[in-house]
């Protein structure tokens, strides 16, 4: 079979390589139009029912996390001056097409009662300008801050810190022009600060997404580039060569291509996973060109003919090339599996083009090698590369010699990775991926320790009836719950149609703060026909509160980020039980949801789900080991040293206290991927010499070591740099991603190179039946005899 196939790829070579580059430029066209997805990532599936009931409830009472707020701590900013500035600020940012709408105490409505109509009409306090006299000023200011409704949301009582709330237009701002819109909304700050001196903070979702979706652009580009920078570096130091640098840069590159053209011909965007995939696809891809070069330079040595080489270097490391492509592909694939979006759209763009990057590489290395002159002595140096030949060397002595006491430290190191494990953690943050010491962590614990929080939360009432929620008795016991919830600590100010109804009493008697309560039986009917008559943007506050038939009303709060235990903890322990205690005992029942919900759910489910991946992957990559060898014996001695890089992975991070999460969860399945690729190249090769050596496995398990070890150092390095090169990330997730998958295969080589032949040599007798060949040897007969040349054909490569 893979005769056949070199005789095909060297006769066309020039015809396939010319069909490559057609693909490419195909792919190319479509990967110039990629564009980044604005949405934010939905990991909870849509069929789950509490994703079902968040999403009724934002048809309902729409979106609860499009708001961004300004945080000021400054009494500077109550000087006429620098309050003038604010409202100045306010006026602009409400005419930006981005913005929907502002609240700030430079813009607060005085709510007064119009007897004439029976109704209440908001009144702008700062209609006619700032004052330029301070007592006017502050007589102003204390009007404003005697609209409670307005002024809970607002003001910090105990320190005097303000805030500005921005509702953004989501249909706009989920567009393509996200980045320069809200840098409209930055100028503007920005302008406010230089001219005040007074410095603002920035929080919320639509801010903190926008910022993270300018960094996965920023960080595609840069890590694209030093991926393909290191590899080049390793390479040259390895093969001294340049050929043996830039051609299998090349075949990085068209696949890189491919993979940004495969986004767009699926109707994908670019998230902050998918961006991952080009410097991911740089890393993988190279061990391809690593082993065929290495083999075409020992075909080389040994007999000097280039042609041959050439022929030698895809029969007999061709199968197992695909093989470790497919099992690297399937740690990906099985993404597929998940019903989470973001990982089904990155596993099949990444395994797709895992698999393409074999196809790429099996045409193009031989293509390109054989129009290229033969290497000379110089370029064959690596073959004897003296440190890593003599740790090699050292290695075979330990595996000959020492194997149980091999066992014996592996047993060990993988019983105190145990213990490691039950220290392990799975927690995570809504701003998780962004440093502790960064401006939009500091600007977030500022909203925590001024207004409690920013992160949305709902709680939806049901009253049981139609117009229930105009029930003074429902409205009272709702008013409890909520005072409730405001006295817990990560839990900023409830708001709810409560709050509307005791302003609708504030305002009927001339807006005296002291009268912002619930109304008495006696006042109900004459303070609420006012509210009903209300003016369209009291309506439209009433609108977000109650539903249309008034029978579910909505308690809005906001929490702090206090990761996802506590998030579930507080909701499980603490306001689900106030809502049985305040609510549940009159026949009205409550649901939290919200974005904050989701959330914790999200990353539950999502750990989840990388799991059974997993094990997933586990399972086809042993059904593809068991169909290939067709003995039990060899898939577990393979799956073995595969297994231990994981466990130790896993105590390491137990130890180091990082915590298991949807980032950290997502290196165990794609290195697991990654690493059995050397147990396969082992595999492969000490079968064949095997047969070689008359089944002696001693020999066989040597000459293994010595050949594929050279090549599993070379990938091993490469992709240890490779992903390392990602804790330059500002992302939490992509540094966990790329310091623990980097340790993880630089200690599967170390297994593949140590316990996996001294498993061999303890457990493998070596005997084959030549009777019950398994598929790797009828599928690749060739791939183990070193002089069946008849049906070469060797003047088909020969270049005048």
């Amino acid at each position: 079979m893979w005769t056949r196939l070199a005789n095909f790829v060297i006769r066309y070579r020039l015809l396939l390589v010319i069909v490559l580059g057609v693909v490419t430029l195909f792919m190319g066209y479509f990967a110039s139009k990629v564009e980044i997805s604005y949405d934010y990532a939905k990991v909870v599936p849509a069929t789950n029912p509490e994703m079902i009931y968040f999403e009724e409830f934002k048809q309902t009472f729409g979106q609860d996390d499009n708001l961004m707020a300004l945080g000021i701590k400054d009494s500077a900013i109550y000087k006429v001056e620098n309050f003038r500035r604010l409202l100045f600020l306010t006026q602009e940012l409400t005419r930006l097409e981005a913005v929907a709408g502002v609240v700030s105490l430079a813009q607060l409505p005085l709510i007064l009662k119009d007897t004439a109509n029976t109704t209440f009409k908001p009144v702008n306090i700062w209609a006619n300008g700032v004052p330029d006299d301070q007592q006017t000023f502050d007589s102003l200011l204390a009007l404003t801050a005697g609209q409670k409704l307005f002024a809970e949301q607002l003001i910090n009582p105990e320190n005097g810190a303000t805030a500005v709330l921005i509702t953004v237009n989501r249909e706009v701002f989920d567009s393509d022009r996200r980045e320069f819109l809200m840098q409209d909304v930055l100028d503007a700050c920005h302008a406010f600060e230089q001219h005040t001196g007074i410095k603002l903070h920035y929080a919320g979702l639509p801010f903190i997404r926008s910022v993270m979706t300018g960094k996965v652009k920023d960080e595609l580009s840069l890590f694209l580039g030093l991926s393909v920078l290191i590899t080049a570096l390793i390479l040259l130091a390895f093969y001294r060569s340049w050929d043996a640098v830039v051609f299998p840069l090349i075949v990085i590159a068209v696949v890189v291509v491919w993979s940004l053209g495969t986004l767009v011909l699926f109707g994908f965007k670019m998230t902050f996973l998918s961006g991952l995939i080009p410097p991911i696809i740089v890393v993988i891809g190279i061990p391809n060109s690593v082993y065929l070069l290495n083999r075409y330079h020992r075909e080389f040595k040994k007999h000097g003919n280039r042609a041959k080489s050439i022929y030698g270097m895809v029969r007999k490391i061709g199968l197992a090339t695909l093989i470790t492509n497919t099992t690297t592909a399937i740690g990906f694939l099985v993404l597929v599996s998940t019903d989470i979006v973001i990982l089904r759209e990155f596993g099949i763009v990444a395994g797709i083009n895992i698999l393409a990057t074999f196809l790429v590489s099996i045409i193009l290395i031989p293509a390109v090698f054989s129009w290229l002159p033969p290497p000379n002595p110089k370029r064959l140096k690596h073959l004897k590369f003296p440190i890593i030949n003599g740790v090699l060397y050292y290695l075979d002595l330990a595996v000959h010699r020492h194997k149980y006491t091999v066992f014996a430290v592996t047993g060990i190191i993988v019983a105190v990775a145990f213990f490691g494990i039950s220290k392990l953690q799975s927690v995570s943050y809504m701003v998780d991926d962004i440093p502790e010491d960064s401006d939009v962590k500091r600007d977030l614990a500022f909203f925590e320790s001024n207004f409690g929080g920013i992160m949305p939360l709902e709680i939806v009432v049901d009253t049981g009836k139609p117009r229930g929620a105009r029930s003074l008795t429902n409205l009272r016991k709702v008013e409890k719950f909520q005072d409730f919830l405001a006295a817990q600590e990560p839990i900023a100010t409830p708001l709810s149609i409560v709050n509307l109804v005791k302003a609708s009493k504030q305002a009927f008697y001339n807006a005296n703060p002291e009268r912002y309560r619930l109304p008495t039986n006696f006042e109900r009917t004459f303070v609420l026909r006012y509210l009903q008559n209300g003016s369209d943007s009291l309506g439209a506050l009433q609108d977000a509160f109650v539903d249309s038939t008034g029978r579910y009303l909505r308690v809005s709060t906001k929490v702090a980020d206090i990761g996802s235990i506590k998030m579930d903890s507080m909701v499980t322990q603490v306001i689900e039980p106030a809502i049985e205690e305040y609510l549940g005992k009159s026949n009205l029942e409550g649901k939290v949801t919200g974005t904050s919900l989701i959330f914790v759910m999200g990353n539950r489910f999502m750990i989840e789900n990388l799991f059974n991946s997993l094990l997933l992957a586990f399972l086809i990559i042993a059904l593809i080991m068991g169909f290939l060898f067709r003995n039990f014996r060899i898939i577990l001695i393979s799956i073995v040293p595969n297994v231990i890089p994981l466990i130790i992975t896993a105590g390491i991070m137990g130890y180091f206290g990082i915590p298991l999460k949807p980032s950290t969860a997502l290196i165990f399945s794609i290195a697991f991927g990654i690493s059995v690729d050397d147990s396969i190249h082992f595999l492969a090769k000490y079968r064949q010499e095997l047969f070689a050596n008359k089944f002696f496995v001693p020999i066989a398990v040597s000459r293994s070591i010595k050949e594929t070890g050279a090549s599993m150092v070379y990938t091993s390095i490469i992709l240890f740099a490779g992903f390392v090169i990602f804790a330059g990330s500002e992302f939490g997730g992509t540094v966990a991603l790329g310091i623990l998958t980097s340790l993880t295969l630089l200690i599967a080589m170390l297994t593949n190179l140590i316990v996996l032949p001294s498993l061999l040599m303890a457990f493998d007798s070596g005997k084959r039946n030549s009777e019950r060949r398994p598929p790797i040897e009828q599928y690749s007969e060739d791939f183990y005899f070193e002089d069946e040349d008849e049906e070469i054909n060797l003047d088909r490569i020969e270049v005048e």
